[in-house]
């Protein structure tokens, strides 16, 4: 694997995170939004592997990278296929939503790459953005087409299930506007699903066959990603980001210099808040781990 390192740079911005918060706070006494690495085309992701360090995507770049604080950025993947949504499993697979390629693949533990999905019933699926990893299977975004002369197309924006043995491949959602981020407690009693489009966001109730039940409108917001704590606070990216505690009441926001598109815990003691922006990665020293 090629590695290419990006220009970083050093020292603190002066966004400040500016929390509001009952309780303890989630920010850590001091911390400022600090920007790790600069001169990117259109970042997303993020995903950080069990060791802490992070992966993102730069969907123009066609490339996945790779943060570590003794190597900064370096350069994992190349020829992506415009991958969007990455995430870890907790056997180590990384999964891929291959936006280009129309497909949701895995890369193992050995380097091997196998794809997960990306036809149903026939028909290719539009443009794979974010993805869920859990134990029993896993649910994947979909968006606007781009091939508008393809008409072999999936017939709107949806969420789909794949079983852990992928030979169950199903819609669970159809009736969003345009699904665009999920995240799940660990537990695997809630699944939340922002409406980009409708500018909402739902809590679910998933089942072990992947279905989802109970819908309940969680905040009226949408977003493009999210993350969830250890305190099941829910993390929603806008124009900055907020923060909602299980119940659904805002409990702080977090304000980036550019306007976040996506955002993972990591780092060795999984308490460092990374924030994918634009050209931008960002990271925060939180009190908090992720989930």
């Amino acid at each position: 694997m090629r590695r290419s390192v990006i220009h970083l740079v050093a020292g603190l911005l002066l966004a400040t995170a500016q929390p509001r918060t009952q309780g303890p706070t989630l920010v850590a006494p001091g911390a400022t939004v600090e920007r790790l690495a600069t001169g990117f085309g259109f970042l997303e992701g993020p995903a950080a592997d069990l060791e802490g360090n992070l992966y993102f995507s730069d969907i123009q770049s066609e490339r996945i990278y790779r943060w570590t604080p003794d190597d900064g950025v370096t350069t994992f993947r190349e020829a992506t296929g415009r991958a969007h949504g990455i995430r870890f499993t907790l056997a180590g697979q990384l999964l891929i939503c291959e936006m280009g390629n129309r497909r949701v693949t895995a890369i193992d533990t050995g380097g091997n790459t196998f794809i997960l999905a990306d036809e149903l019933e026939r028909r290719r699926f539009n443009s794979p953005d974010d993805l869920l990893g859990r134990s029993e299977g896993r649910c994947l975004f979909q968006r606007p087409t781009i091939w508008a002369d393809d008409d072999k197309k999936m017939d709107g924006d949806h969420v789909y299930y794949i079983s852990s043995d992928r030979t169950v491949i199903r819609r669970v959602a159809d009736d969003l506007v345009r699904p665009n981020g999920i995240v799940g407690t660990m537990d695997g009693s809630r699944v939340y699903i922002a409406d980009h489009g409708a500018g909402r966001t739902y809590v679910y109730r998933p089942a072990n066959d992947g279905s989802l039940g109970d819908k309940r409108l969680f905040a009226t917001q949408g977003a493009d990603g999210m993350t969830v704590d250890e305190m099941g606070n829910v993390y929603l990216t806008g124009q900055d980001i907020t923060i909602y505690d299980p119940n659904g009441a805002q409990v702080a926001s977090i304000a980036v210099p550019e306007a976040p598109a996506n955002l993972a815990f990591g780092g060795a003691d999984g308490t460092t808040l990374f924030i994918t922006a634009r050209t931008s990665l960002y990271a925060l020293a939180m009190t908090v781990t992720g989930q």
